[in-house]
């Protein structure tokens, strides 16, 4: 049995997608959904469009409209119908469970610079149409213009500033690399926090961090009281020549984690965990202070590694001691960058390696860029005492 139908996107969509980016979306999910829903009543029936065959199993019978909320607006579908049939196609559920990825599908076409073979065996594989590789061209540099234009938009006044890097695998000269990507998020004035800006590039050397910092300040970046990060390779030479004069809050979990590797019995973890942690919630800068000392006594002669690491490193955690007491929750660890850093890895797992630094960067802008501006229309994240001046 061979029938042929045409189920190609119009091309005035494309154009639409080219020219609007995301706005197109709910127009071509309708599209693809319907058509997977048309296909799929095709071959529940055995037969298309007033085409006579043996194996036809009965008859189509219109459509039905139905209006769903998905994360892209609130869509009308046309839902094929069959005579004398429970007939509904699995492709509507399946869809709209699916347009999440439907629209990282489309993302990846746009921000991650795939070739054109990989274009084509995603947009089939999400129910049917190519896009040609100067449509994914046009639309890759629309969307490098609005990103890049994200990166450098003016800043102000942050007062906590945290600083994180995490690691994407890159193809560079014929070899995989792990490129460094290096994150910064603000507190601003009115106590949301905001993705600042974003960098890759190979390594987490002194001098990427050191320009990254730069590019900051040059955007208008000021007021910045606190900074709160790990022990980044490179961060802290271009911390010190950049913010020489803000304190530094090392994270709390960070430093947690790090004392295992110096504990010499795995009886003792459990132990050591609950010691730090006392130190860490003591209610004043004085009692932490007290209760480090006790501590590093406490494993002197058993773990003596371990007592001259706690002593050298723990007090680089309790620079937050300094600051309100309501605030150091939130200003004590980097954990508050978990989401953001669990979205770029979800997103950047299906990319599995980037052919670039370039791409690498386009999908990661587009990542922060969407949470930051979550960020800005949600809850405050910190209450200030008085206004930044």
């Amino acid at each position: 049995m061979t029938y042929e139908n045409d189920y190609s996107i119009p091309e005035e969509v494309l154009e639409q997608i080219c020219s609007e980016g995301f706005d197109a979306l709910p127009e071509l999910v309708r599209l693809m959904i319907n058509t997977a829903m048309k296909m799929e009543r095709e071959k529940h029936l055995g037969a298309g469009p007033y085409e006579r065959t043996p194996e036809r199993q009965g008859y189509a019978n219109g459509y039905k409209p139905k209006t769903m909320a998905t994360r892209v607006g609130k869509i009308t579908f046309d839902i094929p119908q069959v005579r004398e049939s429970d007939f509904y196609p699995s492709s509507l559920e399946k869809g709209i469970r699916s347009e999440r990825a439907l629209k990282l599908a489309l993302a990846e076409m746009y921000v991650q610079g795939v070739s054109t073979r990989k274009v084509a065996a995603i947009t089939e594989q999400m129910c049917g149409f190519q896009v040609s590789s100067s449509q994914v061209s046009k639309a890759t540099a629309e969307l490098d213009e609005q990103l890049q234009a994200w990166r450098e938009r003016p800043l102000g006044c942050m007062k906590y500033l945290y600083l994180d890097a995490r690691y994407e695998k890159v193809r560079q000269d014929g070899q995989v690399r792990n490129s460094a990507v290096l994150l910064a998020v603000g507190v601003n004035e009115d106590g949301k926090r905001e993705v600042l800006g974003v960098s890759v590039s190979l390594g987490e050397h002194e001098v990427h961090w050191r320009n990254f910092l730069q590019s900051l300040v040059a955007r208008g970046l000021s007021g910045v009281e606190l900074i709160i990060s790990d022990d980044h390779a490179g961060l802290g030479s271009a911390r010190q020549a950049v913010f020489g004069g803000v304190p530094w809050q090392r994270c709390q979990c960070h430093l947690q984690r790090n004392a295992q590797a110096y504990v010499p019995r795995g009886s003792m973890k459990a132990s050591v965990a609950s010691d730090i942690r006392a130190v860490f919630n003591a209610p004043n800068r004085q009692e932490a202070d007290a209760l480090l000392k006790k501590t590093v006594s406490k494993y002197a002669q058993d773990a003596p590694r371990l007592a001259d690491w706690m002593e050298e490193n723990l007090p680089e955690g309790l620079t937050v001691f300094a600051f309100p007491e309501s605030h150091r929750r939130l200003i004590r660890t980097t954990n508050g960058l978990e989401r953001l850093n669990r979205e770029i890895r979800r997103r950047t797992r299906v990319a599995s390696l980037f052919p670039n630094d370039a791409s690498c960067l386009r999908l990661v802008t587009a990542v922060v860029m969407e949470i930051s501006e979550d960020w800005q229309t949600g809850k405050r994240y910190i209450r200030w005492e008085s206004d930044c001046e």
